[in-house]
């Protein structure tokens, strides 16, 4: 897994994924919070599926990666 989810996606991620996880348990939204495993996951690994299907990446590119 190559990381492809750059710092402020991974923090828009997270706050997101926290939000609707909180909002399940305190039975806001109901069962469907729970979808926000996913973007809480992402933000936590930096890999998103995703965007390596549609070849997409918000990382910044490194002085090491530009050689390759």
């Amino acid at each position: 897994m190559q990381i492809n989810v750059g710092s402020t996606d991974r923090v828009i991620r997270g706050v997101v994924g926290l939000a609707l996880i909180v909002a399940a348990l305190t039975g806001a939204i109901g069962v469907w919070g729970w979808i926000g495993v996913v973007p809480l996951a992402t933000a936590i690994f930096r890999f998103c599926p995703a965007y390596t299907l549609f070849g997409m990446n918000t990382c910044p590119v490194t002085k090491t990666e530009r050689g390759k």
